[in-house]
C-alpha cells in the first residue's frame, strides 16, 4: 500500500511557501510515498520536481477556466488557463491525462467549479476530490464525497498544501500503480484520510503571497 497526497503547490504556483526540499523531507517524514503536483496553471513546477523526487511524482495542473478549476493529472504539456471548461477537457483528454475536479463543494472559494457546469461535464469526470484539507466547513468535503458516491466516481484527496505543516493531512491510501489506467483502477479501492487544516494557515499564505509581491 501507498500513502497519496494528491494536491500539493510548489514556489512555482506563486502563492506556496514549498521548496522541493521541503516537499521531500516532510513527505519522507509523514511517510507519503507519491504526490501529485498541481502547480496553478503550469507544470514547470511538476516536471522539475519529478526530476530529483525520490518517489512517484504525477504531473498535475490546477488549471483555472472561465467556470472555475479542473485539475489535470499525468499531464505532458501545460494547458493555458482561460479556458472554457470543455476546452479544458479536451486538453486534458488529448495527452491522456485525468480530469480530477478539485474542492468542488467548498462555498469560501471564487476558484470552485460552478455547480451547474459540474453537473454538466459528470460524464467527463475521472476523479472528484472528496477531501480537501484546505476546505474551511467539513460538510463540504462531504457533499463532494456524496457527489462522488451517486455518480460511481473514484475518490481523490489532498492536501492542497501551500506549506509542509499542511503535506499529508489528507491522502488516498491505495495500492501502488503504474500508469494512469492502474492508478484510477486502483484508487478506486483505496481508502481516504483527511484532516482539514486550520484557518489561520489561509490567512498566513495570504500575507506570504503579498509579501513575495512587495519584495519583487
Amino acid at each position: 500500500m501507498i500513502k497519496v497526497d494528491l494536491h500539493i503547490h510548489t514556489e512555482y504556483s506563486g502563492d506556496s511557501l514549498l521548496s522541493f526540499e521541503a516537499i521531500i523531507a516532510t513527505c519522507q517524514r509523514r511517510g507519503i510515498g507519491c504526490v501529485a503536483i498541481t502547480d496553478h496553471n503550469t507544470i514547470a513546477g511538476a516536471l522539475a520536481f519529478k526530476r530529483i523526487a525520490p518517489f512517484p511524482v504525477i504531473v498535475g495542473e490546477e488549471i483555472r477556466t472561465t467556470a472555475g478549476e479542473i485539475t489535470g493529472l499525468f499531464l505532458s504539456q501545460e494547458i493555458p488557463r482561460g479556458l472554457s471548461p470543455q476546452e479544458t477537457i479536451d486538453r486534458i483528454r488529448e495527452q491522456g491525462g485525468l480530469v480530477y475536479i478539485p474542492h468542488p463543494f467548498s462555498r469560501a472559494r471564487r476558484s470552485s467549479l460552478r455547480r451547474d457546469v459540474l453537473e454538466e461535464i459528470v460524464p467527463q469526470i475521472d476523479i472528484v476530490e472528496a477531501f480537501n484539507s484546505r476546505t474551511l466547513l467539513g460538510r463540504d468535503n462531504e457533499r463532494a464525497r456524496r457527489f462522488a458516491q451517486e455518480h460511481g466516481l473514484p475518490c481523490g484527496a489532498g492536501s492542497d498544501a501551500h506549506t509542509a505543516y499542511e503535506i499529508g493531512r489528507a491522502y488516498v491510501e491505495m495500492e501502488e500503480f503504474s500508469g494512469e489506467e492502474d492508478f484510477l483502477r486502483n484508487l478506486a479501492q483505496g481508502r481516504v484520510v483527511g484532516q482539514l487544516t486550520v484557518p489561520l494557515i489561509h490567512i498566513i499564505t495570504s500575507l506570504m503571497k503579498v509579501y513575495k509581491k512587495f519584495g519583487e
